[in-house]
């Protein structure tokens, strides 16, 4: 079979979740998020997982995203959207039963409008200048919102990955002087907000990137594993090239194995002769570009052709993918296509 095979822990994704909640402390609520179809590994099977670890908030990138979580976990947990109440939404948000983050008066202005008694909560602006009410803004429509009771006031962090970042004490003070007295619920941390510690852990925390393995939570357990078959095996003699451009080119007898992936299943091409796959334990080096389908690998150095090479699993994390490509984890994590034969493990599986 030609076809990759990527696995999916749920069990470690539960793991991460309970790692992350105990952070913080036990009035501090830790939902989980599970936009991007949970970091492209199912947001249904993901959802149900957490909600079994006991989460009961979940947020999503829009709305349509929620429906798929709703539909997975039924009517108890809330689904939160962060880009709050666009037009057209409301029938979704009604039918389903999800929680806008209201990020402008527009979008305060039309749920009100359309559905006035539905939760909702607001999203602030305290320094990151992508999403949610600037400080004179909420400070324009506090006593109006108020006592609509939102359900929760969140913000995001710009720097968090980066625990010495000023940027991160600029907004925790921002944050604070736009929330404090008003009684709501307060969010400002994902992942790495939670790892600041607890002057940012306020109500709720909303990891995401944790629960899936990635950096900078450390401690995560491994989530995914990426098998890649091997289709075909050739010698090159000294001189002779390998793939487009002819980039790699054999500097001693050489055998190159070609394996079934490439950058339509996520393997992005800035990693091209960088990367490293992993023949059980021992490391064998991208050779040439990758392409559509196919990866070309040096395996001059193993005992015998592989039938099988990882790029993930026990040996290689996302992020040290990423590394080689010069990106992030969240990238070669939510990338990942759909050629994957996808096998779950654990007890959500």
């Amino acid at each position: 079979m030609a076809t990759p095979t990527l696995t999916i822990d749920l069990d470690a994704i539960a793991t991460n979740w309970r790692l992350l909640d105990a952070a913080s402390p036990p009035s501090t609520q830790t939902a989980a998020v599970v936009k991007a179809n949970g970091y492209g590994l199912d947001a249904g099977r993901v959802a149900v997982t957490l909600a079994n670890a006991g989460a009961r908030r979940f947020f999503v990138a829009v709305a349509e995203e929620g429906v798929a979580v709703r539909q997975a976990l039924g009517p108890g947990p809330e689904v939160a959207i962060f880009s709050g109440h666009m037009e057209g939404d409301t029938d979704l948000i009604r039918d389903y039963r999800m929680t806008p983050m209201l990020n402008s008066v527009e979008q305060l202005t039309r749920h009100v409008e359309a559905m006035r008694d539905h939760p909702f909560g607001i999203q602030l602006d305290s320094g990151m200048n992508r999403l949610g009410m600037e400080p004179a803004e909420w400070a324009a429509v506090r006593d109006i919102v108020l006592p609509l009771e939102p359900r929760l006031l969140m913000s995001h962090l710009a720097c968090a990955d980066d625990p010495g970042h000023p940027h991160n004490q600029t907004q925790l003070k921002t944050f604070q002087d736009m929330t404090d007295g008003t009684g709501v619920k307060r969010s400002l941390s994902a992942t790495g907000g939670i790892l600041l510690g607890p002057n940012f852990h306020f109500d709720l925390t909303r990891p995401g990137i944790g629960l899936y393995g990635g950096e900078p939570f450390v401690e995560a357990h491994p989530v995914v594993a990426l098998s890649l078959p091997v289709v075909q095996c050739r010698d090159l003699e000294p001189g002779e090239a390998v793939g487009y451009g002819c980039t790699w080119i054999a500097g001693r007898p050489s055998r190159i194995a070609t394996v079934a992936a490439g950058y339509a299943d996520g393997l992005i091409r800035s990693m091209s002769g960088k990367a490293t796959l992993y023949a059980g334990v021992t490391p064998c080096k991208l050779a040439g570009r990758v392409s559509m389908d196919l990866l070309t690998v040096d395996i001059t150095h193993l005992p015998e052709d592989p039938a099988y090479l990882d790029l993930l699993g026990s040996m290689q994390t996302v992020d040290q993918v990423a590394d080689a490509a010069g990106t992030i984890g969240y990238e070669i994590l939510t990338s990942l296509g759909d050629r994957y034969q996808r096998h779950y493990t654990g007890a959500g599986a």
